[in-house]
């Protein structure tokens, strides 16, 4: 026996389901970022929050998460109500985590849903030249090779794509630095701007307004051509390293079980948001192309990257200190 649905009834629903995306949201969203304050998914996300925050008419709101590589906000994100109100924004280093952490909290493929990519900044290499008396690349690899053991660089964490370019630089340039993991590239930062630290591989989004104000020196972005906003720093390759690129990435995540109407909005949104004049502003100033990725697009590079990185991490021998 077929059921039949009357075409009103049909409609009805519907109508109910567009009019349920056109009125959320009804109250504030939040944005979980799984690192404290200053780092590069910060750099991107609170211009994000603002943007759509104009957009929707309702208050976006960060909620900072820190520890673990990312790897804690990560968790708190996945266990929080799928009802439309929480979001996630991630980055490379999770996809690296799978292939350090053996018992996460999470599982990112299964426990969210991909909405997009925001962000796509090459990693760069900076210095505090007080502390580190270079000018350009090859001075640095001068004065490593004559001081085997004297410099450290800060990660966001055990684990994130700023340890892992670091441990990658080594390995290309045969080099050895000493590295020291923090909770965040925005603590890393502070003390590498304050003189504890003498270098780091950071994302270019959360180094870019310290570089510009003479705080720390950029030597080169890991990337195969220079950045948007940063004309006068080279590539690695132009610098005197070959072959030597790390980009990174942000994304925006829900959890799953988020009502798909509300996925299809905030996945429009955020479109919308990218596009604007005050975004791309914020995104060249921090050497950031604008993406446009779509929901499948993101889903195929996040399984991509977590394959990539765990050879990565195989081949390198990295392991959590």
């Amino acid at each position: 026996m077929k059921l039949k649905i009357p075409l009103l009834l049909l409609a009805g629903l519907c109508l109910s389901v567009s009019a349920f995306a056109q009125s959320w949201p009804t109250r504030p969203v939040t944005l979980i970022v799984p690192f404290p304050p200053g780092g590069g998914t910060d750099a991107f996300a609170r211009p994000l929050a603002a943007q759509l925050t104009k957009q929707l008419g309702k208050t976006v709101i960060i909620d900072n998460r820190g520890g673990a590589g990312g790897t804690l906000g990560a968790g708190v994100a996945a266990k929080s109500p799928p009802d439309g109100y929480t979001f996630f924004i991630g980055a490379a280093h999770h996809a690296i985590a799978p292939a350090l952490y053996p018992k996460l909290a999470y599982d990112l493929q299964k426990d969210f849903i991909p909405i997009t990519v925001i962000a796509t900044p090459p990693q760069v290499i900076v210095v505090n030249t007080q502390r580190v008396p270079v000018q350009d690349l090859k001075g640095l690899l001068d004065y490593v090779r004559k001081n085997p053991g004297k410099l450290n660089f800060g990660s966001a964490g055990n684990g994130t794509s700023h340890h892992l370019a670091g441990e990658l630089f080594k390995i290309q340039t045969k080099t050895f630095i000493t590295h020291i993991p923090y909770r965040g590239a925005g603590p890393a930062l502070q003390d590498l701007i304050g003189g504890q630290l003498d270098m780091m591989f950071d994302g270019l989004g959360s180094s870019a307004s310290h570089i510009k104000s003479g705080r720390i020196k950029a030597l080169a972005v890991a990337s195969p051509k220079r950045a948007p906003g940063f004309p006068d720093v080279p590539t690695a390759a132009e610098a005197g390293v070959p072959g030597y690129e790390v980009s990174t990435w942000y994304g925006l995540w829900a959890i799953k079980g988020t009502p798909p109407e509300v996925v299809e909005r905030m996945t429009e949104e955020v479109k919308k948001a990218l596009a604007s004049p005050e975004i791309q502003h914020n995104w060249t100033s921090a050497g950031s192309d604008i993406p446009h990725m779509s929901q499948a697009e993101f889903t195929a590079m996040i399984a991509s990257e977590i394959a990539r990185w765990g050879q990565v991490v195989k081949s390198s021998g990295v392991k959590l200190e």
